[in-house]
């Protein structure tokens, strides 16, 4: 099942099967190989025995020519369907073997050639290296010590200090975005809900961040419906804190037939996302997002394996959303799969604790901490979603980040795509600044009131 690369030793302790939550940051020996051995932000920098996975050489160039595709004269190296899946079993995943069991005559992946095309701005990789050495899990792994700016835990030693690698990885440190999400029915019927988010980590504010404001706050985040109409002007703003277990994510909601701001500590964890239809838990977004401090994590290991990648082709302006979304999954002519390597980390209930996900299987993008595949299994130990992360680079901006995030309903045949914007314009814009009180109950009434 898993890759027969060999892992530098300095990795060896980070493989090892491990629940435990372990405090230390790395020796300065250790962080000496991030840009030598491993990439700046720990990836293998090698490519595999195999041929299949190249070395990565520094990703793709910056270019403000944001969806101009550089892969678009590639054909499939070849093409997985339900007749062939068990030939390629050992790089996919559970979830993705049940849909092609689901799918038997419309779900396949095309498989092209790998191209590591990551990239981030120099200032990131020094705060990964300085990461590296310096910050440590506080709280039973429910906070960081001395984190700085993105990638905790570069080179990881447990599956907690993987996914806050995810928490924690880089999304250009302030952003204003324009999208849909869209909850498809099982005979492929849908009403896009059309959303607006701003975003902005302390340090990208407006007069730089406030010690005091910004204390335990590893983001702000602003979310506003624009359409349909009978959910236009419901706003929900979020202070994101670092440990949500000390100090609770605090969540605000402005209801647009009520007039009133009110505070929403009940957004979290399991609760339904907004405008969802009922197919994601708040913790879905952004395929996992909050406290970590209801599961047990397991690092399981590294694997090879066929994600969602440079997924120029659904990203492109001319398509429509009615091109894109099918009965049943996203058109498999317009996705791109290829092989990568990924961190797999188990997350498992806490005994006591509640969520209608009994465990989680994370599987996680070396080149951007982006968790790329998530298999969601519910009370009775069945598979249940399939999460896929359509990974895009903004070369613009040098943030790897996704065009589609895509969860898959096994038992009832519907799925939610979010963070398309195919007929949005540019979508994402990485160039906006805002301040403090852009990010306050009162600036989400007067927003609401418009």
């Amino acid at each position: 099942m898993f890759s027969k690369t060999k892992l530098s030793l300095l990795l060896g302790a980070a493989l090892m099967v491990s629940s435990h939550t372990t405090l230390a940051a790395v020796s300065a020996d250790q962080a000496a190989a991030l840009g030598d051995s491993l990439t700046p932000i720990g990836a293998e920098k090698a490519g595999n025995s195999a041929g299949t996975i190249p070395a990565w050489t520094g990703g793709l160039p910056k270019t403000d020519d944001r969806y101009s595709n550089p892969f678009a004269g590639e054909a499939p190296l070849m093409t997985i369907t339900a007749a062939n899946a068990a030939e390629h079993a050992d790089k996919l995943t559970p979830g993705q073997m049940a849909l092609f069991k689901k799918y038997p005559d419309t779900f396949k992946m095309n498989v092209y050639p790998t191209h590591r095309s990551a990239s981030m701005p120099d200032n990131i990789y020094q705060a990964a290296k300085s990461n590296a050495t310096s910050t440590s899990l506080k709280d039973n792994g429910n906070g960081l010590n001395s984190f700085n700016e993105a990638i905790a835990f570069p080179i990881p030693q447990n599956g907690l200090e993987v996914i806050w690698n995810h928490i924690t990885r880089y999304r250009g440190g302030a952003l204003e975005r324009t999208f849909v999400q869209v909850p498809v029915q099982a005979n492929g019927a849908f009403t896009p809900v059309k959303i607006n988010e701003k975003m902005s980590w302390p340090s990208y504010l407006k007069g730089g961040s406030d010690p005091k404001k910004d204390e335990n706050i590893l983001f702000y985040f602003v979310q506003e419906v624009q359409a349909p109409a009978r959910l236009t002007g419901n706003v929900l703003l979020v202070h994101e804190t670092m440990n949500q277990v000390a100090s609770p994510r605090q969540a605000w909601t402005y209801n647009a037939g009520q007039r009133r701001v009110r505070r929403a500590p009940q957004i979290a964890y399991d609760a339904p996302g907004t405008a969802t239809d009922g197919q994601r838990t708040t913790d879905n977004l952004d395929l996992f997002n909050g406290a970590p401090d209801r599961y047990d994590w397991k690092l399981v290991g590294k694997q090879e394996l066929y994600i969602p990648y440079n997924s120029f082709k659904l990203a492109d302006r001319n398509l429509s959303y009615d091109q894109i979304l099918q009965p049943g999954h996203m058109n498999p002519e317009l996705t791109r799969y290829e092989l990568h390597r990924v961190w797999k980390v188990e997350a498992t209930l806490k005994e006591g604790a509640r969520h209608i996900y009994a465990k989680r299987v994370f599987y996680i993008d070396e080149d951007s901490w982006q968790v790329s595949v998530v298999d969601h299994y519910d009370g009775r130990g069945e598979l249940w979603r399939v999460g896929e992360a359509h990974a895009f680079p903004y070369r613009d901006a040098q943030v790897p980040w996704l065009t589609a995030e895509a969860l898959y309903d096994l038992q009832s045949g519907r799925y939610l795509v979010g963070s398309l914007t195919n007929e949005e314009g540019n979508g994402f814009d990485f160039d906006q600044r805002f301040r403090h009180k852009d990010f306050t109950p009162q600036a989400i009434r007067r927003k609401g009131k418009r």
